[in-house]
């Protein structure tokens, strides 16, 4: 596997575009002046996650004795219970959080950026090709890069689309969410029962 086809892997299995309309609800409550110094941070913070699960995820995975359906169901329930909270918002809205209180590392660096999916196709890459890892890291990172610079632009968004229609689509993609976290769990439920 070549880095940019590894890079275009990665890219699609982050999913930036599909991300934003949940980033935009999760940062809509933060003071405009905060929103991008908490992107960033959670930018860094999940490719920190994604970097440490490259290079050390089996071994970290083996230490807790933890096998890799696990980290798929976690992430499906983690996803499940955002997307409840994206179709029926509640006080707080999809974090849970009180009004202008930032969200740290969950839900956006982990499971959104740096979902169980990433981590799972960067512990097999490793796995599987050990010999490659400055290829893979290079295809993380533009991988990575990518998708920064798309999530970046959530506030061009916001102002192009409005509030009625990114409400929409938050219900939208919590419908969609709920039917991808299903899926992680059977997945991971079906790996399980087949080893």
């Amino acid at each position: 596997m070549s880095v940019i086809t590894a890079a275009v892997m990665l890219f699609l299995i982050m999913d930036p575009v599909g991300n934003l309309p949940i980033f935009l609800s999760i940062l809509r409550n933060l003071p405009a002046e905060r929103r991008r110094k908490v992107m960033i941070r959670e930018l860094l913070i999940s490719l920190a996650v994604m970097l440490l699960f490259l290079f050390a995820g089996q071994e970290l995975l083996n230490l807790l004795n933890l096998k890799q359906e696990a980290v798929s169901i976690a992430g499906g329930i983690v996803l499940f219970l955002i997307a409840l909270r994206m179709i029926f918002p509640g006080e707080g809205g999809v974090t849970g959080l009180p009004e202008g209180e930032e969200p740290l590392i969950v839900p956006m660096a982990i499971p959104m950026i740096a979902g169980p999916s990433i981590l799972a196709a960067l512990v097999l890459l490793s796995h599987q090709y050990p010999d490659q890892m400055t290829d893979w890291v290079l295809a993380l990172l533009l991988s990575w890069g990518a998708s920064a610079v798309i999530l970046m632009f959530y506030e061009q968004v916001h102002k192009l689309l409005g509030e009625r229609v990114l409400t929409a689509m938050e219900r939208l993609m919590g419908m969609l969410l709920v039917m991808i976290s299903v899926q992680m769990l059977l997945d991971g439920a079906v790996q399980y029962l087949h080893r």
